[in-house]
């Protein structure tokens, strides 16, 4: 049996090229870093939240995260009880995994995605209760636009 070596074709590299690229980002690494105070229950019911949803989350405890939040950007008064990073956003509070994988895909010109308090029914917050809720997207001047709305709000 004789072997021959198959010289690939310009024509056919370009083709797996763009089959590769049309490719959805499946293999893009969900992996984000959370910055939370040690003692937060509810910081890690979010962390369980994103890890179902398929994300690797890497948690740094810090007893102090007012500094976190301005090395990020992100306005205090929009402060959530922990901060979390994914590529250049910063993601504060209780954010659904759904918003975060939206801002991702959407990749809109701003800092942060947040959930400011600690919304009741939110990721983490579920023994809280349920109340309507904002997602907001804040830009690079800090201001804010609801970005996403949940529990009815």
């Amino acid at each position: 049996m004789r072997t021959v070596a198959l010289k690939p074709s310009r024509r056919m590299l370009i083709g797996c090229a763009l089959a590769l690229s049309a490719t959805p980002a499946v293999a893009q690494v969900r992996r984000m870093t959370a910055y939370k105070t040690p003692w937060c229950g509810c910081c890690d019911g979010w962390v369980v939240h994103m890890r179902a949803a398929g994300w690797t989350v890497d948690v740094v405890e810090r007893e102090d995260l007012a500094p976190v939040r301005a090395r990020y950007g992100v306005p205090q008064r929009y402060a959530g009880c922990h901060t979390a990073v994914v590529g250049s956003y910063a993601i504060e509070g209780h954010v659904p995994a759904s918003d975060v994988a939206r801002l991702l895909r959407e990749r809109p010109q701003a800092l942060a995605l947040a959930a400011p308090g600690m919304p009741a029914g939110s990721p983490g917050m579920e023994s809280a209760g349920r109340e309507p809720y904002v997602t907001l997207l804040i830009d690079r001047s800090g201001r804010a636009t609801v970005f996403g709305r949940h529990n009815g709000a």
